[in-house]
């Protein structure tokens, strides 16, 4: 098949299609907004358009097929953005990062209920998020963020007893933890094909198989692809992580870096005996932390952030594979879950994921136009902030003066990473750090002070606003 080396998530997808139709652009078409990638943003933003005027003549063009690159292969865990909230709040104010905390949150249950609406059965799970401890140095990393996040009245992280998120996560290695009950997991490329297809029922014309080329002009902007064209009046580039292709302007915006991934046979019984019979979303406290959750079918995935760095930004081949840390996510699996170790793991895979400075993304338009916006550095935690994303990119399209318009959101890039070389060197420096000071935390050994230091540059760009200093356990 010539998807092998995707996700099972998006090979299921394309097999529960009952055909296959790829529709690539060879023609010469006018449209009032043109959007550029078919993933989650993309998707979103064409709806959330479609919803707001109907009357919109909408066309995306995606160079492979929707959901082929970090929407259809991420773990499919639903994360909001309360755990970044103390970085995102030092960053573009208290407003702001409350209302993207919210937003977030909101969007478990807006997400479920569109998929309801639509008939998409993305196997949404809303059974929480939990984030664990598995050594002394993670105890209590919640402590200053559940505070903070109190004091503004939008708290839904508590702490739990060591017994009961060994309970909750099956596994022993755990020795303290937060949950959340606002998240869990779904299955991304049902959801993502799910969103194509509601797209098109609403009058979106989605052309996949068609890159774009390049892209000129200002009041009139026409993208060509290999065989065609798109004359617009809106452009909106939606690619993730191929976005510095088409926006160069914004390579040193993002790190782009893999996120890998591991998957079991189906054990049922098994992962019944051990009680993950749920949507649970299981992180651990690490910088690049692992992730971890069941499929509603018995079987369990493990991935872990912050692994293969690309020079340049390229999208490299390593990137459409099999996972360059496979034996390490295996003694990973072992180590959180030893009464598995025997269980065969069924397949490895892995994709680019763009890491901003700050850790959240960035919303903005283009320097030289304000007809062509984009949506960049979902920095990992895409699944429910390119939900609120899509809502962002249709105001800014349909030139909506609204909260998030006028937000720092808005803004474009905030901070940005060096020039290369410094930026790959520098990433793997840190990485490798990080990496040291992890194996040392994992065996209660102090790490090394200039892992230490060298591990607080990377902080902002992990998924949590961790507090490990001198915790009160």
């Amino acid at each position: 098949m010539e998807y092998n080396y995707q996700s099972p998530w998006f090979i299921e997808a394309l097999q529960k299609e009952k055909e296959l139709k790829v529709n690539q652009l060879d023609l010469n078409l006018n449209t009032d907004i043109c959007i550029i990638g078919g993933g989650f943003t993309g998707l979103w933003t064409a709806i959330k358009i479609k919803e707001k005027k109907p009357e919109s003549n909408i066309i995306i063009i995606e160079k492979d097929l929707c959901g082929s690159g970090a929407s259809g292969r991420n773990g499919g865990c639903m994360i909001p953005q309360s755990t970044k909230f103390q970085g995102i709040k030092k960053i573009v104010g208290l407003n702001d990062a409350k209302k993207i905390v919210v937003s977030t949150e909101a969007a478990v249950n807006n997400i479920k209920d569109f998929c309801v609406q639509n008939n998409i059965d993305a196997q949404i799970r809303d059974d929480g998020v939990l984030y664990g401890a598995t050594n002394k140095f993670h105890k209590g990393a919640f402590e200053s963020l559940i505070k903070d996040l109190k004091e503004n009245g939008i708290n839904s992280w508590e702490r739990l007893s060591k017994e009961k998120v060994q309970l909750l996560t099956g596994s022993k290695k755990f020795v303290d933890g937060y949950f959340s009950p606002i998240g869990g997991s779904l299955q991304p490329a049902l959801l993502v094909r799910g969103l194509k297809k509601t797209a098109e029922n609403k009058g979106v014309k989605i052309f996949e198989k068609s890159a774009a080329i390049s892209y000129n002009g200002t009041e009139e902007i026409i993208v060509k692809t290999k065989k065609g064209s798109v004359n617009c009046k809106k452009l909106i580039i939606a690619m993730n992580a191929w976005t510095p292709t088409l926006l160069p302007f914004l390579s040193r915006s993002v790190i782009l870096v893999s996120s890998d991934m591991i998957i079991t046979e189906t054990i049922k019984d098994k992962l019944q005996d051990l009680g993950l019979n749920n949507g649970l979303v299981i992180l651990d406290s690490n910088l690049f932390t692992h992730y971890c959750r069941t499929t509603p079918d018995g079987k369990i995935i493990l991935g872990k952030g912050g692994n293969t760095f690309s020079f340049r930004n390229k999208v490299i081949n390593s990137f459409d594979g099999p996972s360059t840390i496979e034996k390490f996510l295996k003694k990973s699996f072992k180590g959180f879950y030893p009464s598995l170790s025997k269980v065969k793991i069924t397949k490895s895979w892995n994709g680019p994921s763009e890491r901003t400075k700050t850790g959240f993304p960035f919303f903005g338009y283009h320097p030289n136009n304000q007809n062509i916006s984009y949506a960049f550095g979902y920095s990992g935690n895409g699944v429910l902030t390119t939900y609120v994303g899509g809502e962002i990119l249709s105001s800014m399209a349909l030139d909506e003066k609204n909260e998030w318009t006028k937000s720092n959101f808005c803004k474009g890039p905030i901070k940005l990473f060096p020039p290369e070389p410094f930026r790959w060197l520098g990433a793997i420096l840190i990485r490798n750090a990080v990496r040291r000071k992890e194996k040392y935390q994992e065996q209660d050994k102090n790490p090394l002070w200039i892992d230490s230091l060298l591990a607080k540059v990377a902080v902002s760009v992990g998924r949590v606003d961790f507090n490990n200093k001198k915790n009160k356990v």
